[in-house]
């Protein structure tokens, strides 16, 4: 594999965690619209891809998805969808399909013209990040006390006198 080849599928890789989507992160490495999908689906098949996936997801120490998409949500930009309210037509729908809108729940025009925008609560999943990070931590403390107390370890006995 080529350092080219290589970088694009760490870029990939990197893009997979974080947002888990294989589309997203194809076109985040470069990969043209119309075969990004596929592109992403025939990378995620590879073992090489594989394995860098899970060293990514391990040395972030999450799991997956759940996390991920919390994370974009609660630390995610919200610049496209400010473009989006702000502009003063609709932008062509090859635009529109290349802004990230991961952090809006909802779009709507009111009337008058103008558009509403509601986002998703930061606050929320800042708290369920918390929550799902004390569970790692709760469930690794009691993994090592499970394993501590059913060691195989023969323990001395103290009546040397």
């Amino acid at each position: 594999m080529n350092k080219n080849t290589k970088a694009k599928l760490n870029i990939f890789c990197c893009n997979y965690v974080t947002l888990g989507s294989a589309e997203e992160a194809a076109l985040k490495a470069g990969f043209p619209r119309e075969n990004a999908l596929t592109a992403g689906i025939e990378l995620l098949k590879t073992k090489e891809c594989q394995d860098t996936i899970a060293e990514i997801r391990d040395i972030l120490s999450d799991g997956g998805s759940i996390t991920a998409g919390l994370k974009r949500l609660a630390f995610g930009s919200c610049t496209d969808a400010v473009y989006l309210v702000f502009a003063d037509e609709l932008p062509p729908a090859e635009t529109v399909g290349r802004l990230d809108l991961f952090n809006v729940s909802e779009i709507k025009r009111v009337k008058g013209g103008g558009v509403e925008v509601k986002f998703f609560d930061r606050m929320k999943a800042l708290e369920k990040l918390f929550e799902l990070e004390n569970a790692y931590t709760d469930r690794s403390r009691a993994a090592s006390l499970i394993s501590a107390m059913t060691a195989d370890e023969e323990c001395e006995s103290f009546e040397d006198n």
